[in-house]
């Protein structure tokens, strides 16, 4: 299994956690069989929660210039007509995918292009699905130039629980769609801000498989 650059660390950390509970429980309560096969099961279901978020996945990307991949795994919250404010400054379709705590947070490109535009934003940690998670929270913006000359906006905002952001491209860059773009720890949504002829190709509470659900298809 591959695990992410961020989290080989802590996993180590928590690994070391889990080994010392077990032992000083096993230490000071000898005769309590159950409460150290309790402790045993719950420190390894938390460990194994912790190694399910930091793998990094295989992902079979199809490439294809119309279509707009999921760029994470997680569920549909968000499909409307919105106004983007920070960049585009005019209407917009959005599509939100929220990640909980229990799915595979490396975050993927949705396109091919170059970044055009990348801005990271300091700010509160509101649940990810709360509206103004999208404007309050910190949140990074990219913005990629497909070969057409469209514009594709996603934004990656952190969550009640998500207090760091990773993001691996900057302004100039070229990107591949599929490839890693970043990261976002313990529970976070990204924003994806499409042209209004889009096609969108999924509905709200689906589950899309970042790197491989195709999520909208540009005209």
């Amino acid at each position: 299994m591959t695990l992410h650059r961020e989290g080989r660390t802590l996993l180590l950390t928590s690994l070391l956690i889990v080994l010392g509970i077990n032992g000083l429980v096993a230490y000071f309560f000898p005769e309590n069989v159950y409460l150290r096969e309790s402790i045993v099961v719950i420190t390894s279901l938390f460990y194994l929660i912790i190694l399910q978020f930091f793998r990094v996945p295989k992902r079979h990307t199809v490439l294809d210039p119309k279509n707009i991949i999921a760029p994470a795994d997680g569920k549909v919250v968000v499909i409307e007509e919105t106004v983007e404010t920070e960049y585009f400054k005019g209407p917009r379709r959005q599509v939100s995918i929220f990640m909980s705590p229990i799915n595979v947070h490396v975050n993927f490109n949705p396109i091919s292009g170059i970044v055009s535009y990348f801005k990271y934003h300091p700010g509160k940690f509101l649940v990810a699905w709360h509206p103004k998670s999208s404007t309050e929270n910190e949140r990074t913006t990219y913005v990629v130039k497909h070969e057409n000359g469209t514009e594709i906006l996603f934004r990656q905002i952190a969550g009640a629980l998500a207090k760091r952001i990773c993001w691996y491209a900057k302004e100039g860059d070229a990107v591949v769609q599929g490839t890693e773009f970043g990261f976002i720890k313990f529970g976070s949504r990204i924003d994806i801000y499409l042209p209004l002829d889009a096609e969108i190709c999924v509905n709200i509470d689906d589950k899309p498989v970042g790197g491989e659900t195709v999520i909208a298809r540009l005209a």
